[in-house]
């Protein structure tokens, strides 16, 4: 390379690297794309429709211009050699727009012959794997080469390569192979084929076609085993194989000649033995085919529902169908037959070759059918009804009827249907009505309820005693349980039953005075007609208390006044708890019934327990609240148990009292305002005393409060005050205080003044009487008069003498 050429491609790489590929770059290559065999010439122009340029140049490995000032130059080389050359054009303007585009170049060689090559031997053997390969010498580019493979005319295999070398490359495609007979004879070839489109050719050229030889067998096909009588071996299987094989029979190890016709008897096992490329045997099951054969009874009985036995033998190979026809239509005759299924049968059978067929008449014994138009019924006392039991089967049925004995029924049977006729109906035609109707197959019954309106019927049984009632651990004790004078034809069973459902064959149940707390023993009794029916022995099993308390809830002895009061009632070990009565009493006095709650199970320590519904012993307790007031102070109360048993309990009924509990009733002080009134006047110079009682439990403190000036005189709850003001007396106690306000009201002395006046007065009312005397003496001088143990009259208190009245009365004077 000139170093003018360097000069040029180290200026266009500077350009390129300036400027970059420029999508705009005003350059045209014509053709923009060339596909060129190696060797040959080629004629690429590079021309720009800028006015204004520098000018453009090739820069190649092989026909390179240079830079030249001109608008268009070709790149010409007259026979291109080089693989990896890679022109461009590249293009500067007056303003230093640089810019280059690449040709796009394609430089190919394809080779004259393809060869193929491959395993030297001319034969393969079946299902065998071989390797060919295919040889494409110096071949460019080898990225547009693809290989093709054919069997005859159809391609098996297709192959393309990746490799992206420019130069010539020798080739290679392998097939790996597995022949097959069918491909015996094929003709083997490959195939060349390079795509330059849409710029360049289409190449292709194909190697010699591979003749294969395919070796196989020998093989066996034997498409049925089955033959008909008369055919031979030879019929039946087809060996096959290359080379021909040589074929022979053999059975039980003897050789047999495979022209004879066979019969039904040669069927068996066979062996065919083929000889060819190896040697095969196959063990051939022979089968002869011949026409049906039918055996069939002319008749049969059988009965309903049971297996039978019924069965018509067939002989034929193939195996004959055998089809049964009845009334023209084909049936399958079930493995249990039914009425239905009697009547006069066809049987046919058939296979491929022929058939035959016979007639079969068929018998079927079934037991009574369900029974019909007997229905519950409903009849008044005194009144007649009648009961029809009516049902098909073959043989004809009988009748018999369970129920109720009594003399007003009467049974009667007639072509096929039993009536049961009830006169004058009564309590004891009550009750369930059961018909039977049987053959020697079988029976059947039907069971029907009669309702006699206007009775009542009871379980006619009797329980000795009806009512148990036993304490605890007490001598046993037994209840018997018998049926009623006339039920006794109709009785089946008696039996007595306990609440977990132990049965006791017997007339006679024990109490078991240790553990029954829970027992209800029922006495069940099974009557003709009127079925089971029972009567329960009502059984009490009672303990009285082991101990009755009475406490209060608080703990504590005492209470104070206006308060609720809680006591509570236990009671222990105690049963049955239900029929527990508890009665509270305050001295002698009765107070309401408290309510009664488990407080522990006798079993399980459980607290929410139901005691109307354990019989067993458990503690119970009963509280009340009851206010008290001071006067209850030191009462005494007492709770007791009693246990109602009913009318089969002891008389008078068990009962246990409590010891009795003392509570004493704290309350607040009162102040006797009687000896203490609020407003007390207190003359001066006159001291008053002032008494402050109080009543109250405990009893209260007393102290007086007032005024620091006032200096009265206290002793013992006395208090003697000579002045005026408010003095506070306080009771107290540990409940709560009283207090009470006493005003004190200062007054003066009038008494010397008063009793001045009343001197005064005196002297005035004797001087006036002196007077009336002395007049009265002047009027009455005639009269005698004595002054001696004179008489006062009572009578308005005035005073007589002599009996008559004075003019004046005088008031006496105490």
């Amino acid at each position: 390379m000139s170093k003018s050429t360097l000069f040029v491609q180290l200026f266009a790489g500077l350009v390129l690297i300036a400027t970059g590929v420029h999508a705009s770059c005003p350059i045209e290559l014509s053709p923009a794309s060339v596909v060129v065999k190696y060797g040959d010439p080629v004629l690429v122009n590079c021309s720009t429709p800028e006015i204004q340029f520098e000018g453009i140049g090739w820069e190649a490995s092989q026909g390179g211009t240079g830079f030249e000032f001109v608008n268009h130059l070709p790149w010409t080389v007259e026979r291109l050699t080089q693989w990896t050359v890679s022109p461009f054009c590249f293009f500067s303007s007056n303003y230093s727009n640089q810019c280059s585009k690449e040709l796009d170049l394609i430089i190919y060689t394809f080779p004259e012959t393809v060869t193929i090559s491959g395993d030297p031997s001319s034969e393969m053997e079946e299902e065998k794997e071989y390797k060919f390969t295919c040889h494409i010498p110096n071949v460019a580019p080898v990225q547009n080469l693809t290989v093709r493979w054919y069997k005859g005319d159809t391609i098996i295999q297709t192959d393309t390569f990746d490799n992206p070398a420019k130069r010539p490359v020798d080739q290679t495609s392998d097939l790996k192979f597995t022949p097959t007979r069918q491909d015996n004879n094929a003709l083997l070839r490959c195939e060349a084929y390079m795509d330059l489109s849409p710029d360049g050719p289409q190449l292709n050229i194909s190697t010699q076609e591979y003749n294969i030889t395919v070796v196989y067998g020998p093989d066996i096909l034997c498409p049925t085993t089955d033959i008909l009588e008369e055919q031979t071996l030879e019929e039946i299987c087809m060996v096959t194989g290359n080379p021909t094989p040589h074929v022979r029979w053999l059975k039980d190890g003897e050789p047999v000649n495979p022209t004879v016709p066979l019969t039904r008897d040669n069927a068996g096992i066979y062996t065919l033995e083929a000889q060819g490329l190896s040697t095969v045997q196959k063990t051939i099951p022979v089968l002869v085919l011949y026409g049906p054969e039918l055996t069939c009874p002319l008749t049969y009985t059988a009965v309903e529902y049971s297996p039978h036995n019924l069965t018509c033998t067939d002989k034929g190979f193939p195996k004959p169908e055998t089809l049964w026809f009845k009334d023209g239509e084909e049936v399958v005759l079930p493995q249990k037959l039914t009425r239905s299924d009697a009547g006069q049968y066809f049987v046919t059978t058939s296979n491929l070759l022929s058939s035959v067929n016979v007639t079969v008449d068929i018998t079927v014994l079934y037991p009574p059918s369900p029974i019909v138009e007997l229905e519950d019924s409903e009849v008044h006392v005194g009144s007649s009804v009648w009961l029809k039991c009516s049902s098909m089967g073959n043989p004809r049925p009988k009748y018999s009827w369970n129920y109720y004995q009594a003399a007003n029924v009467v049974e009667t049977d007639e072509d096929g249907v039993s009536r049961l006729l009830i006169h004058n109906a009564t309590v004891y035609n009550m009750g369930s009505y059961t018909c039977e109707a049987w053959n020697d197959i079988g029976n059947v019954t039907k069971t029907v309820h009669v309702n006699v309106k206007g009775a009542k019927l009871e379980c006619p049984i009797r329980i000795t005693p009806d009512t148990m009632v036993m304490q605890y651990k007490s001598k046993t004790q037994n209840a018997t349980c018998t049926p009623t004078s006339d039920s006794f034809a109709n009785v089946n069973k008696i039996f007595w039953q306990d609440l977990q459902g132990k049965r006791t064959d017997s007339t006679v149940w024990f109490a078991d005075t240790h553990k029954d707390w829970n027992e209800s023993p029922v006495c069940y009794a099974n009557f003709q007609g009127i079925g089971t029916c029972h009567k329960t022995l009502n059984f009490i099993l009672y303990k009285t208390p082991d101990s009755v308390t009475i406490y209060h809830l608080d703990n504590s002895s005492s209470v104070v006044e206006n308060r609720e009061l809680q006591l509570q009632c236990d009671i222990i070990n105690v049963a049955p708890a239900q029929n527990l009565r508890i009665h509270w009493y305050r001295g002698n006095e009765t107070l309401k019934s408290g309510s009664v709650q488990m407080t522990r199970c006798w079993t399980d320590n459980d607290t929410n327990c139901d005691i109307s519904m354990i019989r067993s012993p458990v503690n119970v307790s009963s509280t009340i609240s009851i206010t008290l007031n001071r006067n209850h102070s030191g009462a005494d109360f007492r709770c007791e148990a009693q246990l109602d048993l009913g009318p089969g309990g002891p008389e008078p009924s068990p009962n246990m009292m409590s010891s009795p509990l003392n509570i004493t009733v704290f309350y607040k002080p009162t102040i006797n305002t009687t000896k203490l009134p609020k407003t007390i006047p207190v003359f001066r110079g006159y001291p008053e005393e002032l008494v402050c009682e109080a009543d109250g439990h405990p009893p209260p403190r007393i102290q007086w409060l007032y005024s620091s000036d006032k200096a009265p005189h206290e002793l013992e709850g006395k208090l003697i005050v000579s002045e005026a003001g408010l003095y506070n007396c306080t009771a107290t106690n540990d409940v709560d205080s009283t207090v009470h306000v006493v005003v004190v009201i200062l007054k003066e002395d009038y008494l010397p003044l008063i009793a001045g006046f009343v001197a005064v007065t005196v002297v005035a009312i004797s001087i006036v009487f002196l007077f009336i005397y002395s007049i009265y003496y002047k009027n009455t001088k005639m009269r005698r008069y004595s002054l001696k143990n004179p008489k006062l009259s009572t009578h308005h208190g005035n005073v007589a003498h002599n009996g008559w009245d004075l003019p004046l009365p005088m008031t006496k004077l105490s």
